[in-house]
């Protein structure tokens, strides 16, 4: 009997030192072996965020990751224990709204993951997180209940206290098999959990609102910079500017439930593509210098927070500061703004509308060069129509700040909707690349170029042959969406790289957070890579090149006028004459002062200041999320009774045995 334990002894060693050697073979490393552990999601956190009265966004609600079982959103009826619930973006305004209506729903979640899929995408009649008037107390006008954007939710304005993520293909498909192989196994003794680790130094610190995580340094403000262009360039040097000018502008900012995933293919990035386009067709004109007024290009960023761009811009003219150099700003005619012109495309017609700020004689002039620049492109299928009357006002645009700084700005924007937002995706992430159409773009890039020729000709020097000559360039266009809407080929185009050596191959257009001291001459590490392939196109297409340019910019193109472009590239730049400038974008109630932020008190005399809400990100030291499998605490206690168990029956076996041979032997 004894000869028989221990054969059985030898095997199972045997056997187990065979298993354990195999496994070694197969995980040489730590790495290996957590790599065989846990499984590393891909996602786009939502982050978060916070401005004078307290905060938005997700973050965990303390200072550990987040662990929690994953159950699909279409199964979890009730919530019995803290869990990470997997949704599908048809069901994502649901789960919102249950939480924000269910406090016992809402105690037992633990994270949300939100798949993505093309499939789902498009079966969606739409989705926005923003509000139906986004940004309304910056409105012009009293009526600040009227829907601009009747599908809007505004759930992405909302605080939650644990982690959202929204995953990327792959990783929805490999959490859907997680979750229907947890459903299947109910009873089983492990599980599939994911590890949230999205913890915010605002939480650990305490600190809820921007002026207290300013002080404690736990948190940056938004913004970046924004980049205005004159074509042809100022003369600085000269006293005397005499020239009124037309104001072109668009933004370059988006906003998303999602902090990485901030596209805004619609609005407003095909009006920024549009602006661009249509510098480019008016930089092949001959003659500007000529012209009796003075075209401006200005592109804002942080508009999407507060306007942060424009009013900044305002300020700054009024200060005369170095990053307004050039520009007189009481010499600003008129106003046009090129909104959202991405979806301006219906049964081969591109439908633009033209939305006006009052009646004056230079809105009049805007829309009639409106009309003959429409007149012009008739084979091209293109209409204009005035904005329905019915309407409060302009809606949500930069011209808003313009208009509340001083109500007698002449402006026009032009969008791609009448009443209410034809984007039924505005400011989500499922606002991309095929949310828009690329034609649209081009068409509004041809009237908006051919607008601006009628403007500054001043109907006195029009000349008709130029006029029909000016057309936007349909590979730039298509281009320019490729390289600023999608990964591939991204901001790795040639386009771009051509101007810039990007840091990241991902567009997103979600403004971040300022770094270092503002300036108009800014380090370029601390300017994000739209914004410096904006000032680069700009000041290339709008600049007099020198005869004798080097291919190496001398230092600081000391010459009066003179900027280095392309000096990212392995050209390393060349000096030409461009009035292109940077201006900092963040709000206008913040002092940057030795080395921290500070919040100023409301001015009087600046009512939009009254309302800033000063926003701010968190600071953070990681984000992830992975998932893996834990065994049930009530099978390792089954496990430790069990041992237990074991080891008293082995106990009193050895005792028994002992006495047995014992016995034996004193018996021989």
């Amino acid at each position: 009997m004894a000869t028989n334990v221990v054969l059985v002894l030898a095997c199972f060693i045997a056997q187990l030192h065979l298993s354990v050697s195999g496994e070694m073979n197969s995980m040489e490393s730590v790495p290996d072996l957590e790599k065989s552990m846990y499984m590393v999601v891909d996602g786009y956190p939502c982050v978060r965020l916070l401005n004078l009265s307290g905060e938005i966004g997700c973050s965990n609600p303390g200072r550990e990751k987040v662990v929690a079982p994953i159950v699909r959103f279409k199964n979890a009826n009730e919530l019995t224990q803290s869990s990470a619930v997997l949704v599908s973006l048809d069901e994502i305004q649901s789960l919102f709204i249950r939480i924000s209506s269910d406090t016992n729903f809402a105690r037992n979640i633990g994270g949300v993951l939100v798949e993505s899929g093309t499939e789902i995408q498009n079966k969606l009649k739409g989705f926005s997180p923003a509000e139906k008037f986004p940004q309304a107390e910056f409105s012009p006008y009293q009526n600040i209940n009227y829907e601009w954007n009747p599908i809007g939710s505004g759930i992405m304005w909302n605080a939650y206290n644990f982690p959202v993520f929204l995953l990327s293909k792959s990783s929805s498909l490999a959490l859907q098999e997680v979750a229907i192989k947890s459903e299947k196994s109910k009873k089983a003794y492990t599980r599939d959990v994911a590890e949230f680790d999205l913890v915010m130094q605002t939480t650990k610190s305490g600190t809820h609102d921007s002026e207290s995580c300013l002080k404690e340094q736990t948190c940056l403000p938004l913004g970046g910079y924004s980049v205005w262009s004159s074509l042809p360039p100022i003369n600085i040097s000269s006293p005397e500017q005499s020239k009124p000018v037309i104001l072109t502008m668009a933004s370059m900012d988006s906003a998303s439930f999602f902090r990485d995933q901030s596209l805004g293919a619609d609005s407003p990035i095909s009006g920024l593509i549009s602006l661009l386009a249509a510098v480019d067709a008016l930089s092949h004109l001959d003659g500007l210098n000529d012209l009796s007024k003075q075209l401006v290009f200005l592109v804002f960023t942080g508009e999407a927070w507060g306007y942060l761009g424009s009013r900044r811009f305002l300020l700054e003219l009024d200060m005369e500061s170095d990053a307004i150099n050039g520009l007189n700003g009481t010499l600003i005619e008129t106003v046009l703004e090129i909104g959202s012109v991405g979806k301006g495309f219906s049964q081969g017609v591109k439908t633009f509308f033209a939305h006006t700020a009052g009646v004056s004689s230079a809105t009049n002039e805007t829309l009639n060069a409106l009309q003959r620049a429409q007149d012009s492109l008739k084979s091209e299928s293109i209409e204009v129509s005035m904005a329905n009357i019915s309407n409060p006002g302009i809606p949500p645009s930069s011209l808003m700040t313009f208009l509340k700084k001083n109500s007698l700005t002449s402006g026009v924007v032009l969008e791609d909707f009448d009443s209410v937002f034809s984007n039924q995706f505005y400011h989500s992430h499922l606002d991309d690349l095929s949310n828009i159409n690329s034609s649209a773009i081009v068409a509004a890039a041809s009237l908006v170029a051919r607008t601006l020729y009628i403007l500054v000709s001043d109907n006195k020097d029009l000349n008709a042959s130029a006029l029909s000559a000016i057309s936007a360039n349909v590979s730039l266009v298509e281009e320019l969406v490729s390289c600023l809407l999608s990964c591939d080929p991204g901001l790795s185009c040639s386009l771009v790289k051509n101007y810039i050596s990007p840091t990241d191959t991902c567009p997103s257009h979600y403004v971040g957070v300022i770094l270092g001291e503002p300036s108009s001459s800014p380090y370029v590490g601390y300017v994000d890579d739209v914004s410096r392939f904006v000032w680069n196109f700009l000041a290339d297409k709008t600049s007099i090149w020198m005869e004798n340019a080097s291919s190496a910019c001398p230092r600081d193109c000391r010459n009066a006028g003179q900027v280095c472009i392309r000096a990212e590239t392995d050209e390393k730049g060349f000096c030409v004459v461009s009035t292109t400038r940077y201006v900092p974008a963040y709000s206008t109630r913040l002092k940057f002062e030795s080395g921290t932020w500070n919040v100023l008190p409301p001015n009087s005399s600046d009512p939009m200041g009254l309302m800033d809400p000063i926003w701010t990100e968190s600071n953070w030291n990681a984000i992830g999320l992975r998932v893996y499998t834990v065994q049930d605490a009530a099978y390792d206690h089954l496990i430790l009774v069990g041992g237990v168990a074991i080891t008293v029956l082995a106990y009193i076996a050895i005792v028994i045995t002992r006495a047995f041979i014992t016995k034996a032997l004193k018996r021989d």
